[in-house]
């Protein structure tokens, strides 16, 4: 059993890298809709390369080609992604329709969060926090309480009590902005499917760095690993509130 100053030895990295993230990504959000799109443009194209990166290391220069159209991409309709994401699995070495169905689903969920800044500040606030909650309360449950692993082959250090944490943290949000949006009780349930679906693409995320035998995506954000290990359960939270809005599905204006 690990002591208890080793479970906290990387939070303070933690804390000053996403402190600095936080600013800017706050700073393009209020700036407007041109430099959050910018922000998610840099954010997705940075994913896709380490997408490519980790499953073709010694093609780098169809990894570059690729992130940089990707993040061009964000301006195009959504079947673009998933021809930017064949062809990035083209590329990969291995795993090849995993990694082009994860380079797409980055892409989408880009996408969808750039349209939800044009929706209005409050809901991609929202949708942020959700991700956050659900982050903030599994790591600090996980690793006060411990207990069972949530899927230990893939991602050892989730556990169940930091999971269902991080659902409650997502419902709590959901609710508040509820109220604030005036979007009525569905979206604490669509926050919670919000969480769930950002499990999951860290989930998703931790399986490819197993494959590829990889503890990060790169080492780009100190105490984070790559801009994918920091973004991957935002852009699939956002992915997932894409989907339910083209499914008619959405709570309040959207």
């Amino acid at each position: 059993m690990a002591e208890p100053a080793s479970r906290w030895a990387d939070l303070r990295v933690r804390v000053i890298s996403a402190s600095v993230l936080g600013v800017v990504a706050l700073a393009a959000i209020i700036a407007g809709d041109g430099w959050w799109r910018a922000f998610a443009a840099i954010a997705a194209g940075l994913m896709v390369w380490e997408v490519a990166d980790m499953s073709a290391p010694n093609r780098r220069r169809p990894a570059m080609v690729l992130s940089v159209g990707a993040a061009a991409a964000l301006t195009l309709p959504w079947p673009v992604f998933l021809i930017i994401g064949a062809g990035l699995g083209v590329t990969a070495a291995r795993h090849r329709v995993a990694v082009g169905l994860y380079a797409a689903a980055i892409l989408i969920g880009a996408s969808s969060l750039v349209a939800l800044r044009g929706e209005g500040m409050g809901w991609l606030l929202w949708v942020i926090l959700v991700v956050i909650a659900t982050d903030v309360l599994g790591y600090f449950a996980g690793r006060f309480f411990g207990g069972p692993k949530f899927w230990p082959k893939v991602s050892p250090s989730k556990t169940w009590s930091g999971t269902v944490a991080g659902w409650i943290g997502a419902a709590v949000v959901g609710g508040i902005f509820a109220v604030i949006l005036e979007a009525g009780f569905g979206l604490v349930l669509v926050s919670v499917a919000a969480s769930i679906a950002g499990q999951l693409g860290d989930i998703a995320e931790s399986w490819l760095k197993r494959r590829f035998g990889l503890k990060d995506s790169s080492d780009l954000i100190p105490g984070h690993g790559g801009v994918l290990d920091r973004f991957d359960a935002l852009t699939f939270a956002a992915l997932l509130i894409a989907l339910v809005t083209l499914a008619g599905w959405m709570p309040g204006p959207l």
